[in-house]
């Protein structure tokens, strides 16, 4: 289904089409660069210690805390419960994470990272902090700081957009 309303008048639509093209290709050669060729296997290895971008993700909190529930994974990873179930099976299989008693209830299903996933973890983050640093090293320092906040504008504004056109359907 399409959306066939009529952009505010507060927008300039000649720069704002141009300008939208230009983020767009970029968020597409960035999402390519990260998501597949060699950028991914310096990221994210290879071979024994490889990681899914998606395994990786769940990791980010799973490491940082003792245990979590499937929902407040599903919350962390802003995905259903069903796919977070599924990311946990895929974990559990790679030796990652083991199911744990829940603190308060034991009628949750709880789960934590393993020593595996704490060592894998921490593998990749130290290549992803090393690749960022890199890029960041074309930028001044207030340039970096500068690009930081905006993508974190960006990032809230992807949602804001996307839950605005939800709410139209």
């Amino acid at each position: 289904m399409t959306d066939t309303q009529t952009p505010p008048a507060s927008i300039a639509p000649d720069r704002n089409l141009e300008v939208a093209g230009r983020v767009g290709r970029a968020w597409r050669e960035i999402r390519r660069g990260a998501n597949t060729g060699d950028l991914r296997d310096v990221i994210f290895g290879v071979g024994d210690n490889a990681i899914e971008p998606g395994q990786m993700d769940a990791l980010d909190l799973l490491v940082t805390i003792e245990s979590c529930s499937m929902g407040d994974l599903a919350d962390h990873l802003r995905v259903d419960p069903s796919t977070a179930t599924r990311a946990v099976q895929r974990l559990i299989k790679d030796g990652l994470v083991v199911k744990v008693a829940h603190s308060g209830d034991g009628r949750v299903v709880a789960i934590a990272a393993t020593d595996r996933a704490r060592a894998i973890h921490a593998e990749v983050f130290a290549r992803r902090r090393e690749i960022i640093l890199m890029i960041l090293d074309n930028f001044t320092e207030d340039e970096s700081s500068k690009l930081a906040e905006f993508l974190e504008r960006f990032t809230n504004a992807v949602d804001a957009a996307v839950k605005t056109k939800k709410r139209r359907r």
